[in-house]
């Protein structure tokens, strides 16, 4: 059984609702700021991206937001 962190037992307590980008478990202040920048600022907006990606987390890990392999983690946990 793996388990979560104490962020992402937080996040999926409640609806996502309005929660910012920075609210996923594995996106640290910095990559926040930077998925911001590219308007990506809320985790509904992260949630959008993955699902067009189709749910495939080789692509998601792919994709162009300059993520190090240790902060994808919490994307696809949602």
């Amino acid at each position: 059984m793996s388990s979560t962190s104490q962020r992402h037992r937080d996040f999926v307590a409640e609806p996502m609702g309005e929660k910012p980008v920075g609210s996923l478990a594995g996106i640290g202040d910095v990559l926040g700021r930077k998925l911001e920048e590219k308007g990506f600022d809320k985790a509904y907006v992260v949630l959008g991206q993955f699902l067009v990606l189709l749910k495939d987390e080789e692509l998601l890990e792919k994709w162009e937001w300059g993520w190090e392999r240790r902060h994808q983690g919490g994307v696809s946990d949602l």
